[in-house]
């Protein structure tokens, strides 16, 4: 057998019974969670142009969208992937060498679970397989330094999970990842210098891709079975060597992932969690501060403190704020919170903002560095005009896996992000049906996703 062949053992033989209790519990907790940083994103207006562009060029009504309307199961990937992607509020697996956002699979998982009239126990199956797939990957695989995107991984993922979610034999989910594999490999330069809408866009692009090669492998099409140890295959070319026993996988990847609590990339909650420490002191006026020095480790650095990605100080955008650590610090020392609205364009270009964005300095520390992936370490210290100086040090947050989010938790963050689009029933419908979706079917789910409205309520209270 090929690589990719025993990959799509591990895929065909995965169980809903698999998962431990607790793994299940995650998972259903990662649906709740990525529903409803959909639903929170349904007025952004790249979500608003891409779904005039799904609706100009239609397609077969077998997959809902979240908020109305029914396409092809690969632009409704595409878009509902984009929905849940838009507000940055995601999930993530932090390893050595890359980060991903494994509940990224769920749009194509959604898409061809539905399309087949599938159980809610087949898409939560599914869904397990591609976290596993794609955190594994990470782990042994990663791509970061080599200059692709953290999407090359989730190529496979998205592509297992959609075929596992349609039912495939063995030898046609390997063609489906054989296909995805090979033709997505995507360029690193997605998250480094002036972030474009495409940081956001990257993965539902890869699901909708993902979902493609499903259906055509569904059809016989077949892919490269070498994708990974073939002559100029992922090994040689992009990830180099390495060695996954898919005999020997479980499904409890999920319960390595973490959960959100701050909208900010994820290298950043605990450097957040030190901040609105300091801020709730007493004595501490952030109108008086003269100096931010924050120490974290490496990959922060890298990415999101002004490192090899890119400057971080210049900040005009949505997409340039959430990966800019001087503008989450500074806007979570002065509003006290960071979340959705603290990216409104107006709120970006306020001059509080951008004015003390420019105190701060993100410097990078070995010993730091060293904690990493197991902690998220940040020594924050914030010197104010008089001389006095607060200082606040954390290496985890509520979310991550040492402190992961209980159902209480995760429906606490769901009804405050989707607040704007639904009310108290329609929240407690979706949270119901979540929690039980293994004894429901798909279309349980998505029915209740349909009938959400794009335009906030308050709009519609007004028309």
């Amino acid at each position: 057998m090929t690589e990719v062949q025993e990959l799509a053992s591990f895929v065909e033989r995965a169980r809903l019974e698999d998962l431990s209790e607790r793994a299940l519990e995650q998972l259903k907790i990662r649906v709740l969670d990525t529903i409803g940083v959909a639903i929170g994103a349904l007025n952004a207006p790249p979500i608003a142009t891409i779904r005039g562009l799904v609706t100009e060029l239609g397609g077969r009504p077998c997959s809902t969208l979240i908020g109305g309307g029914r396409t092809a199961p690969d632009r409704a990937a595409f878009y509902n992937g984009a929905l849940s992607r838009y507000l940055d509020f995601m999930d993530s697996y932090v390893a050595a060498g890359e980060t991903c956002h494994p509940s990224d699979n769920l749009g194509a998982v959604l898409a061809a679970a539905e399309m087949r009239e599938a159980s809610g126990a087949d898409l939560l199956t599914a869904l397990a397989v591609a976290y596993q797939i794609h955190t594994r990957l990470s782990d042994v695989a990663p791509v970061r330094d080599r200059g692709f995107d953290h999407t090359t991984q989730g190529a496979y993922a998205a592509a297992a999970g959609a075929a596992k979610a349609l039912a495939l034999p063995p030898a046609r989910i390997a063609h489906a990842m054989a296909i995805s594999g090979t033709a997505n490999n995507a360029l690193r330069v997605t998250r480094t210098g002036a972030l474009s809408h495409w940081k956001g866009l990257a993965y539902p692009n890869t699901a909708m891709s993902a979902t493609h090669a499903a259906l055509l492998a569904s059809r016989g099409i077949t892919g490269p079975e070498t994708v990974f140890e073939g002559t100029k295959g992922f090994k040689e070319v992009i990830a180099g060597p390495f060695e996954i026993d898919w005999r020997q996988e479980d499904l409890e990847g999920v319960r390595r992932t973490i959960v959100k609590r701050h909208n900010a990339e994820i290298h950043a909650q605990s450097a957040l969690d030190a901040a609105l420490d300091i801020r709730a002191r007493l004595g501490f006026e952030v109108t008086a501060v003269s100096a931010i020095r924050l120490k974290t480790f490496a990959v922060a650095h890298r990415i999101i403190g002004g490192g090899e990605e890119g400057d971080k100080r210049t900040v005009r955008t949505k997409e340039e704020a959430d990966h800019s650590l001087p503008y989450m610090l500074a806007v979570a020392l002065i509003d006290g919170e960071v979340q959705p609205e603290q990216y409104a364009p107006e709120r970006i270009a306020a001059a509080d903002v951008q004015m003390l964005l420019r105190k701060v300095t993100v410097t990078p520390a070995s010993n730091l560095s060293a904690q990493f992936p197991h902690r998220l370490p940040a020594d924050l210290e914030i010197e104010q005009e008089d001389g006095s100086v607060f200082r606040a040090q954390r290496d985890d947050y509520h979310g991550f896996h040492t402190k992961p989010f209980d159902w209480t938790a995760a429906r606490r963050k769901f009804d405050r992000v989707t607040s704007a689009f639904t009310n108290a029933s329609e929240r407690d419908a979706l949270a119901e049906v979540i929690a039980t979706l293994d004894e429901r079917p798909v279309a349980a789910l998505t029915s209740l996703l349909g009938d959400i409205r794009v335009a906030p309520i308050e709009a519609r209270i007004n028309l």
